[in-house]
């Protein structure tokens, strides 16, 4: 029959989540303090627990010699024989301790560091507990709001929903069921402290995880994911298994999937997007509903331009920019886009200038546009030896190219610097200022391009 001692123990270990272990020693520990308040700092103690009956022994130890000099670390050899009738001079010899004559400062002492032990290892059991979590949903039940943060009851310990990781437009009360991701566990001086999440991308990540069960066997993979929590957010599923449609498998049967994950974030609005190996198919995608004209990429600037139909513009570029935003993030790419009607401005706009260089001809401007090189401002910062390999152009050419190239900028620049100074001294308006500066006659003066 187990003692009461071990019960308690069992009973601990449970309620706290702490070690068997740890609590065994943090009480071996606390007794051998409290008998050295009795017997002296000077004493050889020796605790242990002990398994058969469940009680915890504090031995004695003293050596046995001829004369005692010093009672408390020597017996003599007559007393010694009494308790060991084999005993010789210079054995160490121990006696059992009776705990209950301690005394009330000893108890005392054992009391203090029997609390101190177990908070420490609550703590140490907390900490390993969560911090193995980290990234995983975790339920808890809001207990009260500080300041603003929310502190969350997760069973073990407390959590704290601070915020700045909370959605907009959420509010809880005292007693609400609240799911959030367990995003990191600081250790302070008051004892570890989970901190969780409700606007990481991770959390929608782990929410269709949790809905969708061919995410859970690794047939459909979460390649990228984009969020404004609370309001939008871009999800990009790829299948490993050509029968199975990723985004349908997400979607669900008639929505129910991802209304449910909906529900779970208050309505934020969550797109799915296809991924695709070829980045320019994969941004494509990213900004559907928008049809996409054509797109130009910037390798080395890993950067595209996206051109659409002007009617699709505003459906591309979305609310204050964040269909743009969010599909640029979620690709990683950084995304201009441009009407059809603003790009072909801009490349006549190009082509015309590569006109206006001196001795440079129409079927050398299409050699140069052919080439890539769109513009003045590309022509003046091209190397040498790319344009010595276009048709027509050779080294001697190329040179001149590139220094009328750049002259051109430079007055184009200059004109602008000083359209700066006259419109600061009260010069001429800003639409002569602007003629003068692009070299076109009022008469001349091309459509302003369509506002964005």
């Amino acid at each position: 029959m187990l003692s009461e001692m071990s019960r308690v123990i069992d009973q601990v270990s449970r309620d706290k989540g702490v070690d068997r272990k740890v609590l065994i020693a943090t009480l071996e520990e606390a007794l051998q303090s409290a008998a050295r308040k009795k017997l002296g700092p000077r004493a050889e103690l020796e605790v242990r627990y002990n398994e058969g009956t469940g009680d915890i022994d504090v031995f004695q130890y003293k050596e046995v010699v001829l004369d005692v000099e010093d009672p408390e670390l020597q017996i003599t050899l007559e007393e010694a024989r009494k308790l060991d009738p084999e005993s010789e001079p210079g054995d160490s010899i121990g006696t059992r301790m009776d705990t209950s004559t301690f005394g009330r400062i000893a108890a005392q002492s054992a009391k203090q560091v029997i609390i101190q032990k177990l908070k420490d290892a609550e703590r140490d059991a907390v900490y390993k507990n969560f911090i193995d979590r980290r990234g995983e949903i975790i339920n808890g039940i809001v207990q009260r709001v500080d300041r603003g943060d929310i502190i969350v009851n997760l069973g073990q310990t407390e959590g704290v929903l601070p915020v700045r990781e909370q959605a907009p437009r959420e509010s809880y009360h005292r007693g609400d069921r609240v799911r959030a991701l367990v995003l990191d566990v600081s250790v302070e001086g008051r004892g570890p402290q989970v901190i969780l999440t409700r606007t990481h991308p991770n959390f929608l990540v782990n929410l269709f995880k949790m809905e969708v069960p061919e995410i859970g066997e690794g047939v459909v993979s979460v390649m990228a994911c984009a969020r404004e929590a609370g309001v939008r957010s871009k999800i990009a599923v790829a299948s490993s298994d050509s029968d199975i449609d990723a985004v349908g498998a997400c979607v669900g049967m008639k929505g129910s999937r991802v209304q449910n994950v909906v529900h779970e974030l208050r309505g934020e609005k969550i797109d799915i997007v296809p991924w695709h190996a070829d980045s320019a198919k994969f941004v494509c995608n990213s900004l559907a509903p928008a049809q996409i004209s054509r797109v130009i990429i910037d390798e080395e600037g890993h950067a595209m331009e996206v051109i659409v139909p002007d009617e699709f513009l505003s459906v591309a570029i979305g609310k204050k920019g964040q269909n743009v935003r969010l599909a640029s993030r979620l690709t990683g790419w950084h995304l201009d886009v441009k009407s059809e009607t603003r790009y072909s401005r801009t490349m006549q706009d190009g082509y015309d200038s590569l006109l206006a260089l001196p001795g440079l001809g129409v079927n050398q401007a299409d050699a140069l546009y052919e080439k890539g090189f769109y513009s003045v401002d590309e022509l003046a910062g091209a190397a040498l030896d790319d344009l010595a390999a276009i048709r027509g152009i050779d080294e001697t050419e190329a040179a001149r190219l590139v220094r009328e190239a750049r002259a051109a900028v430079g007055m184009r620049e200059r004109r602008l610097a000083g359209k700066d100074k006259k419109e600061g001294d009260g010069g001429a308006g800003p639409a002569a200022q602007a003629e003068e500066a692009a070299g076109v006659p009022p008469d001349e003066v091309p459509e302003k391009p369509p506002e964005q």
